[in-house]
Order: structure tokens, then sequence, then C-alpha cells
């Protein structure tokens, strides 16, 4: 079961918070950050994301950043979905076939793009663009929905509360895609898909995270929502004014603690992996904490950020990797001089290549890397940086 739709798509790769203005009154939202949450190591970056970022950047800067572009082409992908209407939930998204986990499912350009940052009126400059649209594409934009603002508003107002509701990250920039924008929200285990953002071909992937069977709705998540459930309903309900009954938000009491009891677990563990970053912990005890975070997601049915986390342990053991004369080993095929932690690295690569094709696609740039890292390890801008030792493998049976 999804949650009642009040808002759409609040996505982003990293932890931003926008400024924005609606009359006379500054408001904050604050976009997810996980389609792709950054993860152990990255978690240290990524908390000193979370600051505010006013947009100040003038609209003469950055002209070609502000152009609706044309809408992309999705000849190429088997059609998986329909939007419908959901009775007492607006629209959403719903199965038309099986789909498989992996399976990329929507590509799209924005409809309007603009910086994180700039110094002309915000809703002006909605304005503005919208009225650049096409009569289909106007259309579109004002069929979405948008936070319930108090009293009258004005029209420059309320497209301006439809891009803020609806926008997501987009590298350096701001999106509204209206197509994504009909994913309805999903917390913890819920969540079926996910989204990232393809800097070089300035379009939006979505990609099936788990198994979605015919007539089943499609879900995201609006924020990280590895959080208990009193967290996420509090959120959910202060950013986009709704009361979140997700199939996890709606578990019996007694399961839900069970649930929140785990997803702390994780947080905890992931603080700790991130430690290894200042040398707290060593590597065995930092692949050790990884397999704990894995096992425990595995529990859960929280399988996001699994090829970044597999990546983060290919670091790992990248770093604590030694030469060790005279003995041979078998890295894809070719034989090579034994290594310590090597053969881990290339596990763990693997690992990372099977999650990051889920998630991002096998044509990712994470997916690429952790090709490259099976191929040639002691590549790695990592290697034999930290004290050479053995640290463990994915566990029997990690997939």
């Amino acid at each position: 079961m999804s949650t009642r739709r009040r808002t759409t798509g609040h996505r982003v790769e990293e932890a931003t918070k926008l400024t924005s203005v609606v009359g006379d009154r500054t408001k904050h939202w604050k976009p997810h950050w996980t389609s792709w949450i950054r993860t152990a190591f990255i978690v240290t970056c990524a908390a000193a994301l979370l600051i505010a970022i006013y947009w100040k950047r003038t609209l003469n800067q950055v002209p070609h950043q502000l152009i609706p572009p044309e809408p992309h082409d999705n000849d190429d992908i088997d059609p998986a979905f329909t939007v419908r209407d959901l009775p007492g939930r607006g629209k959403g998204m719903i199965a038309v076939r099986d789909i498989r986990r992996g399976e990329l499912l929507l590509r799209e350009r924005p409809l309007i793009l603009v910086p994180r940052e700039i110094e002309t009126s915000p809703s002006q400059l909605i304005s503005d663009l919208v009225q650049q649209l096409s009569p289909d594409q106007i259309a579109s934009f004002h069929n979405l929905s948008h936070v319930e603002l108090p009293g009258n508003i004005s029209p420059e107002q309320r497209q301006l509360a439809i891009f803020q509701t609806n926008a997501v990250g987009a590298g350096s920039n701001v999106g509204l895609f209206p197509t994504m924008a009909r994913l309805n929200h999903g917390c913890s285990g819920a969540f079926n898909s996910v989204y990232s953002w393809r800097e070089r071909e300035g379009v939006l992937v979505v990609h099936a995270l788990k198994d979605i069977n015919k007539g089943e709705e499609l879900l995201t998540a609006y924020f990280g929502t590895r959080q208990t459930r009193d967290v996420r309903r509090h959120y959910l309900k202060q950013k986009y004014d709704f009361h979140c009954m997700c199939a996890y938000c709606a578990l019996p009491d007694e399961e839900s603690k069970a649930s929140d009891t785990k997803l702390t677990a994780m947080n905890d563990l992931y603080n700790r992996f991130s430690t290894w970053g200042n040398g707290a912990i060593d590597g065995r005890e930092a692949i050790r904490v990884a397999k704990r975070i894995w096992a425990i997601g595995e529990e859960e049915g929280y399988v996001s950020e699994r090829g970044r986390l597999a990546a983060d342990a290919v670091l790992v053991a990248a770093a604590h990797a030694e030469y060790v004369p005279g003995v041979v080993y078998r890295v894809a095929g070719n034989f090579t001089e034994y290594v310590y932690s090597a053969e881990a690295a290339v596990d763990w690569a693997r690992l990372a290549l099977r999650w990051a094709s889920y998630e991002l696609g096998s044509d990712s740039d994470l997916a690429e890397e952790m090709r490259i890292t099976m191929q040639e390890p002691k590549g790695h801008i990592m290697w034999g940086q930290r004290q050479a030792m053995r640290v463990g493998k994915p566990s029997e049976g990690d997939d």
C-alpha cells in the first residue's frame, strides 16, 4: 500500500536545503538525497552538505541552464507502467507488466531546469520559464500537485509551489520531470524504484530496485527513510503535508518497533563504518561492520544503497593491500602476484557492480569503476594506503 499523495518527487542526490520565497514569507524545503545516499566514507562528506544553499546567481549568468530542453526519447524502453488516478490519493504509476530488478523504467529530460543558486525572484523566474513551454507542456506542468498554501496566492506563487513540490536535484541544478514526479512515496523497504541523474546525458533515469509485479504501484523514497516510523512520519507531515501509510508505516506497532530497531542499528553501523576514514577502526572491523549492515538490510527488506556500500568496502580492501612476492592468484581470468586483500577487493567490486547496475544502471559511472577495479585492482586510488591486512570478503549468499 502506498501513501496518500499530497506532493510528489522531492528526491536529490545530495542533502541540500533550498531557500524559496512564497509571498512575503521565506520557507525552506529539503529535497531527498537517496535515491543514492552517499554511504560509509561519503557519509562524512554528505554531512557537510547539510547546509542551506541560497539562490544567488543571476539569470544572465547561466541562461543555457534555464531553457527547457526537448523531451527525451524513450522508444528503446519496453513500457512498464501507466499513470493512473488512485482513489483518494491523486495519481500514481502502476506496473502494466512484471518488472525485473534492475530494469530501466524511465529516461527523462527536465521540463524546467534552473541552477541551485540565483539572484532573481524565484516566482518570477519559474513563471518566465513556464511561459516558454508549449501548450501541452504547460498543461503537464499545471497538472502536477503542490503543497497547500494558506490564503489566496497569485498564479506565479502557485507555479513556484508546483516547482518546489516536484523538483529534484539534477547535478548542480534543480529540475522538474513531470513523468517521474508521478512516483509516489514509500518508506524503508516499501519503495521499489530509484532514480539518478546523469550529467553527461542530461537525463534522469529510474530503475527498478526490486522485482515488481503487474498491477503493483511503483514507489520511490522522497528522502532518506532509514529512520524510525515516528521520525519519518513527522518529516513527511512537516515537509510534504501528508500522513504516511506506506506498507512499512502501516505495520502493527510491535512489528514497527522491530523495524525501527533494525533501521536504528543500520544507522549506527553506518556511522561506525565511516570512522574507518579517520583511523578509528581498522580494515577488518570496517568490513565486519559492512557485512552486518548488509545482513540487517536483508532482514529489514531495505536493499537500497548496496552498490555504494560494496564500493566503499572495495576502498577498504584496496587500502590494506600489499604485495607478497612469489605467490599468485587469479584476477579476471589472469594470474597475477598475490596481494593481501586483493581478492577481497575484487569480490566486493563484483558485488558492487551487481548492485550499482540494479540502482544506477550497468552503464553508470559506478558500475564502470567497479569493472575497472575487477580488471586491475592495484589501480584503485586507495591501493596500499593503509597497513597491510587481510580483510573479509562478502558473505556467502550475498547478492
